[in-house]
């Protein structure tokens, strides 16, 4: 693929400095351009590899003297990276149509211009929209549905009822609509609560590989348009993810939480079950959320706090020993000064 630089720019909304003839056909890292490509430099600790690359042009924040080439000034040029890169992006591999080797219920309805690979299974009543691909090993369980120019990875498993919007992107081995964990002591048994409800995913998500999203008890587990999850997240059941949220690898959030928009919730993080995170909160690496977090807050910790305490509470942490030391030596001059009286 060819694009001039002229188009590029227009894309992104860029001014050129230079050729806006030169042809570009990909992007590439600084250090691992070559020529015809663009990069970004879109964090100044980078613009020593700016006058060492092979890239043909640069996409910038400022005119940057270091580099000889064309340059494309945008406001964000890592986010105009990431449109460029979609230009030139391989698509996703199409099975020419519905593979004989895949097993295809005669109830379910499946629209134009579906890829379905070999070994995969549509289930009875099931709905599947246009140009929808489904990979090898791929499950879409009885009376499901899925949206168009959707892509379900191989291994994927989307059990029944469960409804996939539009524009989805579901990574290999993750299991949608799984029974969420629901229990009851009857002494010492452990009696199941059957789990009706189902998972709905909206239009333009993303779900990471090998994510473990619960189908609610009753109602929906909901995962809103827009949100990005990355690999190994569990999200447990009737749990709510507001727009446009991120969940990072290894986060866990549990039962009945609702999150609001733009939240993100960092590695490793747990949130306990029936707590509210409000619009636009963030949640730190390895933090356990055991109540509510207002809208905006940044947290970190376990138990979480606001991130100023938690910055305090570690810098105090280092300290320790000092003053441990130094309270033993008041406490000896204190017993000093009781003795003398």
């Amino acid at each position: 693929m060819e694009k001039r630089l002229k188009y590029i720019a227009d894309l992104v909304k860029g001014k050129i400095v230079g050729d806006e003839d030169l042809i570009i056909n990909g992007v590439n890292s600084l250090d691992r351009a070559s020529q015809g490509d663009i990069s970004s430099l879109f964090d100044n600790s980078y613009k020593d590899l700016a006058t060492q690359t092979k890239a043909s042009a640069l996409l910038v924040s400022e005119e940057l003297d270091l580099f000889e080439g064309p340059q494309v000034v945008v406001d964000n040029p890592k986010l105009a990276y990431a449109r460029i890169s979609a230009v030139f992006a391989p698509p996703v591999p199409r099975f020419p149509g519905i593979s004989k080797d895949a097993v295809i219920d005669k109830t379910a309805v499946i629209g134009n211009q579906v890829s379905v690979y070999p070994m995969a299974y549509v289930g009875k009543n099931a709905v599947i929209g246009d140009n929808t691909i489904i990979f090898p090993g791929a499950i879409i369980g009885e009376e499901a549905k899925v949206g168009s120019n959707t892509v379900i990875f191989p291994n994927v498993s989307i059990m029944h009822g469960c409804i996939i919007g539009s524009n989805v992107i579901i990574n290999a081995g993750s299991v949608i609509g799984g029974d969420g964990f629901g229990f009851v002591k009857d002494n010492s048994e452990n009696i199941k609560i059957p789990q009706a409800g189902i998972v709905q995913i909206d239009d333009n998500v993303e779900i990471g590989a090998n994510n473990t999203i619960d189908r609610a008890a009753v109602g929906k587990t909901w995962i809103k348009r827009g949100v990005k999850t990355d690999n190994l997240v569990h999200i447990a059941h009737n749990v709510v993810i507001g727009e446009d949220s991120l969940i990072v690898g290894q986060a866990g959030i549990a039962g009945s939480t609702v999150l609001g928009r733009e939240v993100i919730i960092s590695s490793q993080s747990g949130v306990i079950d029936h707590t509210d995170i409000g619009d636009k909160a963030i949640i730190g690496p390895r933090s356990g959320v055991v109540k509510r977090v207002p809208a905006g807050e940044v947290v970190t910790g376990y138990p979480a706090v606001p991130h100023r305490s938690w910055l305090r509470m570690t810098s105090l942490t280092a300290r320790l020993p000092k003053l441990l030391d130094r309270l033993k030596e008041l406490e000896k001059r204190v017993e000093e000064l009781e003795n003398r009286q």
